[in-house]
């Protein structure tokens, strides 16, 4: 197998903090998105969506999704669970791992976006064509933070980990989400115990620290 990544995009790094996590080792082939690598020919014969990460299999089979790739990972190396062992445990985990992504990761990305200069003409990724950022989507986007960060907080009131209570894929998108907030300058309010308590253990995780790349 070979990973294709951007060490500082977020999904790439969810990947990777999975990895670690796993103590798998993959091949990992860097795609510089700054530079548009993943817009060449090259690429894209493997993901036409010209996004990453990509696992590539021995058979020459892609996934470019990262939950996908998660997943899939996951079942061949089983320990340690990182999307629950039991039905409860699982559907809980994807459950919260589904609301870090959709209420708190798209939020950000959007009010990043559709700010950062370099992506005036870029707002959607992966795509050739011209996409022209749309400055309301900012606005929107951090207030859809404040209520992610909320939300965060009240569930690490009832509960030590996002998805219960271990470590899990929903904690590692969790994690990147709130980091992702920070490009367009949204930081966890320190008011938020729960919230800090939970980011300060995340930071402790080797898996987490080591990945993380100041943009």
């Amino acid at each position: 197998m070979k990973l294709y990544h951007f060490p500082r995009a977020p999904h790439a790094r969810k990947v990777n903090i999975f990895l670690a996590e796993k103590g798998v080792v993959i091949p990992r082939i860097e795609i510089n998105l700054a530079k548009k690598e993943n817009l060449e020919p090259e690429y894209l014969v493997r993901n036409s969506r010209g996004l990453v990460p990509l696992l590539e299999m021995d058979d020459g089979t892609c996934i470019d999704e990262s939950l996908a790739i998660c997943r899939y990972i996951e079942t061949l190396f089983p320990a340690p669970a990182l999307f629950g062992t039991s039905p409860r445990e699982k559907a809980l985990i994807d459950s919260w791992e589904r609301r870090m992504e959709f209420d708190g990761y798209l939020p950000g990305m959007d009010a990043f976006r559709n700010t950062a200069k370099h992506f005036a003409n870029y707002a959607i990724p992966g795509i050739r064509e011209e996409f022209v950022a749309i400055p309301e989507l900012v606005e929107r986007g951090r207030r859809r933070l404040d209520i992610f960060f909320r939300l965060l907080d009240a569930r690490l009131g009832e509960s030590e980990y996002v998805g219960g209570g271990q470590f899990s894929m929903a904690d590692i998108t969790a994690v990147v989400a709130v980091d992702s907030a920070g490009r367009s300058q949204k930081f966890l309010p320190r008011e938020l115990k729960n919230a800090h308590r939970w980011y300060t253990a995340m930071y402790e995780r080797e898996s987490v620290s080591s990945t993380y790349i100041k943009t």
